[in-house]
């Protein structure tokens, strides 16, 4: 399996590039984003996912691995495929999981190849999986204390989505693990 590629891009074509490592050219199918900024003749680093199937292997790369594993989150959901999973990622991501997160299907059913049932599906599946990347507008003692304090509210039975909106107001001079789950308590 191909994890990562890095080379010269010698080729754009509709939705993918081709990428020439050594004496072999990869073609991987990217983001509308990545793509965009991406130039004939420089080298490019990627991480990659392997779709195999029975009769095709594809690659699709990303920028980061934390927008590869949001990818795979994406495809983890029945009816979604490689191609809509790329789709997705062309909008602005944190957007995206913050609609997830928010619940909020409109906004999902605007993305091309996704409808209705197929956005409420998304949020039902990844909402406790989804966390903002940019999480800079929590207090700094937070950030660091994110995922522990989330990890003991879920295993209270709070969903991601509404203790992320809790925790976005949580005062600065809160430092503790345990005053930031009292702070939540309070304020749920």
């Amino acid at each position: 399996m191909i994890a990562y590629i890095r080379g010269k891009i010698i080729q754009k074509n509709k939705q993918s590039l081709v990428i020439a490592n050594e004496f072999i050219g990869y073609e991987v199918f990217v983001s509308k984003p990545l793509y965009e900024k991406s130039d004939l003749g420089k080298n490019l680093e990627l991480f990659i996912y392997t779709k195999v199937r029975e009769d095709e292997i594809s690659l699709f790369g990303f920028a980061d691995t934390d927008e590869m594993q949001f990818f795979k989150d994406l495809i983890s959901v029945n009816g979604i495929g490689p191609k809509i999973g790329l789709e997705i990622l062309s909008n602005n991501i944190e957007q995206t999981k913050t609609a997830i997160i928010q619940e909020n299907a409109a906004f999902l059913s605007r993305i091309p190849g996704i409808g209705k049932k197929t956005a409420e599906r998304l949020i039902v599946e990844l909402k406790n999986k989804v966390t903002p990347a940019d999480i800079s507008h929590l207090p700094p003692s937070l950030e660091t204390q994110f995922e522990e304090v989330v990890g003991a509210l879920s295993s209270l039975g709070y969903q991601r989505g509404e203790i992320f909106k809790v925790l976005k107001t949580v005062p600065a001079d809160i430092t503790s693990n345990e005053e930031i789950i009292t702070f939540f308590l309070r304020n749920i």
